[in-house]
């Protein structure tokens, strides 16, 4: 949810965590003396031979023209280590590959090993898309809900920068009679205009709110276009999920606790919405973006039913992984996907946000409803050592 991105693994962050945390820079530390790997051949992954790998090349490329400008030693600052010129000669050859000899190329080049933490090779997976609003560039009575980009007067600073003693934290605020205090909170974001650009308007503020969570939208304009819009910023505020805030003043039952019922309760009870909307203080601001798809922390447009949001803390992005878990409606699923992204709710070393697509209620359905077990073998170069992670 760039993102990004319910990153709210969805339902869980719709409830209490969200999509834009995905861009938080902060990382938890790990115990890495948890973490082991064991190989597998592919003939051992479960429906290996049915997944149509070539769909997938495509966004294996585009994390490849991200890691091929890296410089480090290796291709992310993840627990398991994969030598970044290891990855880089894949990418290279890979690039002049006919889409219909990638899985033969992965075969020939990739060992498949099973992540396990503690013991314990079993993770949650949950799911999040892109999610869309009708807008225009004009104000009028109709749009009239403004899309911030990030305002001029907001500051971000961490306290270690001035006092290496003091812990290393994000900060967010803004000057005020030469001190420098919070952010705004949502409610004084929009009770008056602030100091931000306004890129698009709105007609629906419940669909804003839901693509500050999302961290990303489709914006279809009045005049027959339509673009992307992405995270920029936010206020640096606490999130707090809609649905725990109707919970907790019993408005809905914890069996009505679905994204597009949510979705539908504040659209049929616009007054006190908007009130309890407010009680979340965090705002995000956004930015349009000319990409294909809605960017991932990794910087790369994310594909539908293939990219996967991870913890970056264990596994690197744009590495590929073998997924076996749930799907609402489609039931047991078996394929390859690629770590694109992150989120603040995706903490694990198996753990997972499956990326459903963009648009409609029907695909917000889907990933509200999606919470299930399931596990994942990361793909490693043939070429690289034993990782040290290895038990």
């Amino acid at each position: 949810m760039t993102g990004t991105f319910f990153k709210i693994c969805f339902l869980t962050l719709f409830l209490f965590a969200c999509g834009e945390e995905k861009k938080t820079p902060e990382e938890p530390k790990v115990e890495v003396s948890k973490l082991s790997l064991k190989a597998y051949s592919f003939s051992e992954l479960n429906g290996w031979q049915h997944d149509k790998t070539s769909s997938i090349r495509h966004a294996f490329l585009l994390s490849c023209d991200k890691i091929k400008n890296i410089k480090k030693e290796y291709i992310a600052d993840a627990a398991i280590k994969i030598p970044t010129k290891d990855y880089q000669k894949l990418c290279q050859q890979a690039e002049t590959l006919p889409p219909d000899r990638f899985k033969s190329f992965l075969e020939q080049n990739f060992v498949p090993y099973l992540v396990t933490y503690d013991g314990n090779s079993e993770g949650k997976f949950t799911s999040y898309y892109e999610s869309s609003l009708h807008a225009s560039r004009q104000h009028s009575d109709k749009y009239k809900y403004p899309v911030y980009g990030k305002p001029h007067d907001l500051i971000e600073f961490n306290p270690a920068d001035f006092d290496k003693s003091l812990p290393s934290k994000r900060l967010v605020g803004k000057v005020k009679d030469q001190k420098l205090v919070p952010y705004l909170t949502r409610f004084e974001i929009n009770a008056q205009p602030i100091d931000a650009p306004v890129i698009l308007w709105t007609d629906s503020y419940i669909d804003l709110y839901i693509m500050q969570i999302q961290g990303s939208a489709v914006a279809y304009l009045d005049d027959n276009t339509q673009v992307r819009i992405g995270y920029a910023d936010n206020n640096g505020l606490p999130f707090k999920g809609i649905g725990s805030i109707l919970l907790e003043k019993k408005l809905i039952k914890p069996g009505q606790a679905s994204m597009i019922k949510i979705k539908q309760w504040l659209i049929d009870n616009p007054k006190v919405a908007y009130q309890l909307m407010d009680e979340n203080h965090r705002y995000i601001f956004h930015r349009l973006i000319d990409a294909e798809g809605p960017l991932g922390a990794q910087g790369v447009p994310l594909t539908a039913g293939r990219s996967l949001a991870v913890d970056r803390s264990f596994i690197p992005l744009g590495s590929l992984l073998w997924l076996e878990t749930k799907l609402p409606k489609e039931g047991n699923i078996s394929k390859l996907m690629i770590a694109q992204d992150i989120g603040s709710a995706i903490k694990g070393a198996v753990r997972g946000d499956y990326f459903w697509g963009s648009g409609s209620d029907e695909i917000l359905d889907l990933a509200g409803s999606m919470n299930a077990a399931g596990r994942y073998y990361i793909l490693l170069p043939k070429t690289m050592e034993v990782p040290d992670v290895q038990p």
